[in-house]
């Protein structure tokens, strides 16, 4: 019978790692401990932080990889292993958007997001890019001879690996008081948590209490009490339950119905939408956002304050522990772009059609914009011919001709 292996195997098993024994912690500058844990507050299981980060997550999830090199003739796409594997699939589990996706959702959800890189025997081909959903992550002083610590990385199964720093590419957010991480969120978030919690529970409990006593029948004679629940049960069947469309209740004299009003208090939605409001800042997002209801202003300026700085961060990091200092001398560089152009009104795109004929934009890079397939040729830049330069020269002979005419 085949034996099974973890995922945590078929990751790292059969890797040369450093080894996890006689590793003493890195001291840190400012005292503090370099152990990090991501938030103990379940933020996700909160509704509002959810949709928060699923906003953030799926945009940029739409992000494109690219491996440029820049020279003094300009810059140049490589096309190369590298951005076929991020572009396509990073590794046999996820593919590019699950990737991204998942960076995404732990760098904002534990303010620290880890990629592994899986190098080949030889070191010098990427096999694949795999995010760790880490519960502890502690760095270890390096070894004798080196300068780059090593990062030992503890799951909730119970394993722990420890890998070259140099072979992680580490995102952050809220990057002060650590040297080396970005704070938690415990202190930030958790008030606002506990709030959000509070008032799902006050909802919760005003609904059922709504729906607990409806009223009294009142009966003008003794009753045994199985006579008592059975008439109650009658009453109940032919008259407060939702199949009786009539809404009107029969009663004679040997019993009185009394209404009881149920008044249960809800949560004020100016209160609901400023504890929202609050969750929604603290990630940088707003309602429109995450309900995909926004202008092209509005956009652009959630893509240039969340999106953008998430694709600064991860293009120098892959950068700089994908290549060499010799190759990135070189010009090579790993970029994550996203074509704005998507998220501008069909107007606006419209209007972009002068761009084309001015050689600004290419043929496909328009086309791009109304999600439509690339056509042959049209990744190069062309200019409408049926123009020509301005005449600067005189009609009638010189300028003073003109002037004596004017005269």
């Amino acid at each position: 019978m085949k034996q099974k292996r973890s995922l945590f195997e078929m990751i790292f098993g059969g890797k040369t790692r450093p080894s996890e024994k006689q590793q003493t912690l890195l001291r840190m500058l400012n005292g503090f401990n370099p152990t990090f844990s991501p938030f103990s507050g379940d933020a996700y299981d909160s509704d509002v932080v959810r949709a928060a980060v699923d906003a953030i997550a799926r945009n940029a999830a739409k992000l494109k990889p690219k491996h440029i090199r820049v020279t003094a003739d300009g810059v140049q796409e490589m096309k190369s292993h590298i951005e076929r594997l991020l572009s396509v699939r990073p590794n046999p589990y996820m593919s590019a958007y699950d990737f991204l996706y998942k960076v995404v959702t732990l760098l904002y959800l534990q303010n620290n997001a880890f990629i592994f890189i899986d190098w080949d025997e030889t070191g010098a081909m990427v096999r694949g890019f795999y995010p760790i959903p880490a519960s502890v992550v502690e760095f270890l002083e390096p070894p004798r001879g080196q300068t780059m610590p090593n990062v030992r990385f503890r799951f909730l199964g119970g394993q722990s690996v420890v890998l070259p720093y140099d072979q992680i590419a580490h995102l952050r957010r809220f990057f002060y008081r650590n040297d080396l991480f970005g704070e938690t969120s415990d202190r930030a978030l958790t008030p606002t948590l506990e709030l959000i919690s509070t008032t799902d529970q006050g909802i919760a409990n005003a609904v059922k209490s709504s729906a607990f006593l409806r009223g009294i029948l009142k009966f003008t004679q003794m009753l045994k009490p199985e006579d008592l629940k059975k008439q109650r049960d009658d009453f109940v069947k032919d008259y407060l339950d939702i199949a009786n469309n009539g809404g009107v209740a029969a009663t004679d004299a040997k019993a009185d119905y009394i209404p009881l009003n149920s008044d249960p208090k809800m949560i004020d939605d100016k209160q609901m939408a400023q504890i929202k409001d609050k969750v929604y800042s603290y990630f940088g997002v707003n309602e429109k956002i995450v309900k995909s209801n926004y202008t092209e202003d509005e956009w652009n300026a959630f893509y240039e304050s969340v999106i953008e700085p998430i694709a600064i961060q991860l293009s120098l990091e892959l950068t700089a522990k994908v290549f060499t200092d010799r190759e990135r001398g070189f010009g090579n560089a790993i970029i994550f772009e996203a074509n704005r152009l998507q998220y501008t009104s069909t107007k606006t795109k419209l209007e972009l059609r002068e761009m084309v004929d001015r050689g600004a934009l290419t043929p496909n890079e328009w086309r791009e914009a109304f999600n439509m397939a690339p056509i042959e040729g049209g990744d190069k830049p062309i200019r409408r011919l049926d123009t020509a330069e301005v005449q600067t020269e005189p009609v009638n002979g010189g300028d003073g001709d003109a002037d004596a005419g004017a005269a």
